[in-house]
């Protein structure tokens, strides 16, 4: 991480998600690990082999969503996804999740701004999230239709950004 990086990480704030301390000074997985809301999120990224990924440099934005956005997928879709041998879907919708850089949550209100009142996010699966406003709230539009609601925005890390969500995006 150079000077510049390292000095924003260690001037942001610690914030509380799921009742744990996210560290600025710390990478994203090492933050998530702790938060009690995002349990199934570590384990799919865990089974998706994406932990050393998650933990290298980046940036990287992360639209986290909680247990309870998994929670809303249909009956057994998070343990038929968590399968070895489903690996790769597993890997595809988490990193749909991922956007290359660190887009700050004002950063992304001027590029919806800017973008006529919506910002299309290529995210690192090689998919498209359209963010928009939605009654004071960003919202991520997937392929799908599907909407996620931020919830939490700027948990910063030393590798990135988190943004918690209330929804599972899907690719197509």
């Amino acid at each position: 991480m150079d000077d510049d990086a390292m000095d924003s990480a260690s001037t942001q704030e610690t914030v509380m998600v799921g009742g744990a301390a996210m560290y600025p000074t710390r990478n994203i997985v090492e933050n998530a690990v702790n938060s009690k809301d995002h349990t199934t999120l570590v384990a799919a990224v865990k089974a998706a082999g994406l932990v050393d990924t998650l933990s290298g440099s980046g940036p990287f934005t992360v639209f986290a969503p909680t247990n309870a956005a998994f929670a809303k997928l249909p009956a057994g879709t998070v343990d038929t996804l968590l399968k070895p041998e489903n690996k790769p879907m597993l890997t595809k919708v988490l990193t749909y999740h991922v956007v290359p850089g660190r887009v700050s949550a004002s950063e992304l209100m001027s590029m919806i701004r800017d973008g006529g009142g919506m910002a299309r996010l290529t995210t690192v699966e090689g998919g498209t999230l359209t963010a928009k406003m939605m009654g004071g709230n960003v919202v991520l539009v997937d392929e799908k239709g599907g909407i996620a609601t931020v919830t939490q925005a700027d948990v910063f890390q030393s590798n990135g950004v988190i943004h918690v969500t209330d929804t599972v995006s899907m690719p197509n």
